[in-house]
């Protein structure tokens, strides 16, 4: 079942230009930083209380976050939902008729174990399964 949400995702051109909204503004505090080679996006996640947000930045103009950008701006990317035990979950909603990016987990920023269903079977939303191997609070 889900654990709750992990964070929001958010496609942004620059995350150099986008931290000043979310550190200055809404006062959201920085949690780290890395690049996901196998996804090519540098990722920022940070603190906003109750949820993080995980900025994207596309490193690639092959990134999925391009295509992304292209059609709709920036804005929010995907919801990430905690999950245990992942390709039970996937298995799970394949079985429903729901159609998954990924048929068995990836490992995305974290080193957490990730797995995307398609926003054609989620009613446009696209939605990230997350496991991670330690349930933190950073990132």
């Amino acid at each position: 079942m889900i654990k709750g949400v992990d964070h929001i995702g958010i496609a942004v051109h620059s995350i150099d230009q986008a931290l000043p909204f979310y550190m200055e503004s809404l006062k959201c505090k920085w949690m780290g930083e890395e690049v996901v080679e196998a996804q090519k996006v540098k990722v920022v996640f940070l603190d906003a209380g109750n949820i993080k947000f995980e900025l994207l930045e596309p490193t690639s103009e092959s990134s999925p976050v391009v295509t992304f950008l292209q059609k709709r701006g920036e804005g929010i990317h995907h919801i990430a939902i905690k999950v245990e035990d992942i390709q039970s979950r996937i298995d799970e909603i394949k079985e429903k008729g729901i159609e998954m990016i990924d048929h068995s987990p990836r490992v995305g920023a974290k080193g957490a174990n990730i797995a995307f269903m398609h926003p054609k079977s989620t009613r446009g939303v696209l939605f990230e399964l997350c496991e991670k191997k330690e349930d933190s609070h950073n990132g």
